[in-house]
């Protein structure tokens, strides 16, 4: 399974995340822990790959065998597993492996991977395995560019940020009135061999590892929760928004933060949720009758104009397009796609974003800035352009302190910070708190 997951991902450029999802679903027999090596193996390989190459390049004859991708996932799997997974036997790792080359390759192609994988077992006897070195090569796996663009944004925190040895948790996040308590009893006894946790920064969120399919969990059937990673329900919940309040969610994607500003705003507010993928939104209309949800959806290239979007508007949310390193953790297959030219170009895409939707935003008015990165380019550096000076037709940003008291509560009287896996349990993010002052 693990294998079938890598190979679209090189192949065919598809997320990890889905398309494990989908190899998941289709095989409801598999035990949860079985589900969570699986899980844990594609996340692995994604996030070492250099190293694992580097190790395989050294004990291999030639480089062929990166020219067959079923190949090269074996190979990549099971030496992740020799390297790094300590409570797995190192000769069961050549063993899996072999025997699955053999049953698409033949005999010859399975000795060639049981003599290399074996030269990589040896070369392994004395070398540690487990956390300490998972890290480590985690660290050597980035490109340098991007290494030295996290260590400028994080300092002392880079180490926890990549740190993380096990697989992201599936969270969810609770609809408003679902009592988060009872629903985590539920999910423990329904799952005795999860791992099943309250958020820590969000009041909606549970975290589950090696809890199987979410459709399958108690609850999922009656809507009493939506999948939507803490960091992200955090981003609404900074928002401020209150009841009878007009909000703009201004890139919502599939809408899950549009949502909870729903919930905020009541039926005296109002929420538009607009977006570049019309798709995306049409999820929304699937949502339980009963649920509020937003007034207006629409789809919008903000760097042609405004669409349907006239406000004004009390609060608007940017969460905006960006280069995903944050997500690192749950999408490690961006350390093989993202260039450093890339992040330059987002910037410009967030700026302008921003510059054009803050006409629709009343004086006195605030805008939450966000993205899932924690690099300064698309964070400090985004910020400090928009607040220079006036920006077209005349429009002022100022940075203030967040308002609200799940915000405040976060961040003080900080006006940005950010979101960290070491620090709050989340994904990486930034969000700033701006101002219409003109």
């Amino acid at each position: 399974m693990a294998a079938r997951v890598l190979v679209r991902v090189w192949n065919d450029g598809a997320w990890a995340a889905p398309t494990l999802d989908a190899e998941l679903s289709r095989s409801a027999e598999l035990e949860p822990r079985d589900a969570g090596l699986a899980t844990e193996l594609v996340y692995g390989v994604l996030r070492t790959l250099p190293v694992l190459e580097r190790e395989l390049d050294a004990r291999a004859s030639s480089d062929r065998w990166k020219k067959t991708p079923r190949l090269r996932a074996h190979l990549a799997i099971a030496t992740y597993t020799i390297l790094f997974l300590d409570r797995v036997p190192p000769f069961a790792a050549v063993s899996e492996a072999v025997e699955a080359v053999k049953r698409f390759g033949g005999k010859k192609v399975g000795g060639f991977a049981n003599a290399v994988l074996r030269r990589v077992a040896e070369a392994a006897e004395k070398a540690p395995r487990g956390h300490e070195a998972l890290a480590e090569a985690s660290r050597a796996s980035l490109p340098g560019w991007l290494r030295r663009a996290l260590r400028r944004a994080l300092g002392d925190e880079l180490e926890a940020f990549l740190a993380g040895d096990e697989p992201p948790p599936l969270c969810l996040c609770l609809a408003a009135g679902e009592d988060r308590a009872a629903h985590v009893e539920a999910l423990r006894a329904a799952r005795p061999g999860a791992r099943v946790e309250p958020g820590e920064l969000s009041p909606r969120a549970i975290r589950l590892w090696g809890a199987g399919h979410q459709r399958r969990l108690p609850g999922a059937a009656e809507g009493a929760f939506d999948v939507q990673e803490e960091g992200a329900q955090a981003l609404a919940l900074m928002v401020g928004a209150g009841p009878g309040e007009a909000v703009l969610d201004a890139c919502a994607g599939r809408g899950n933060k549009s949502l909870l500003l729903a919930e905020a705003v009541g039926a005296e507010g109002a929420v538009d949720a607009a977006d570049l993928h019309p798709n995306k939104l049409a999820r929304l209309a699937e949502e339980p009758a009963g649920r509020p949800k937003p007034r207006h959806t629409f789809a919008v290239d903000w760097t042609r104009g405004r669409g349907g979007a006239t406000g004004p508007y009390d609060r608007i949310l940017v969460d905006a397009p960006c280069s995903g390193v944050g997500t690192l953790r749950r999408r490690p297959e961006i350390l093989g796609r993202l260039r450093k030219a890339d992040v330059t170009r987002l910037a410009d895409l967030q700026r302008r974003i921003v510059t054009q939707v803050a006409p629709l935003l009343r004086v006195e008015g605030r805008l939450v800035y966000a993205v899932c990165s924690v690099l300064e380019a698309e964070a400090e550096e985004v910020i400090a352009a928009l607040t220079a000076g006036p920006l077209e037709g005349g429009v002022e940003l100022a940075s203030v302190p967040f308002d609200g008291a799940f915000a405040r509560g976060v961040a003080g009287e900080a006006t940005s910070l950010r979101l960290l896996p070491g620090r709050h349990g989340t994904d990486g993010y930034f969000v700033a708190s701006l101002k219409r002052v003109r």
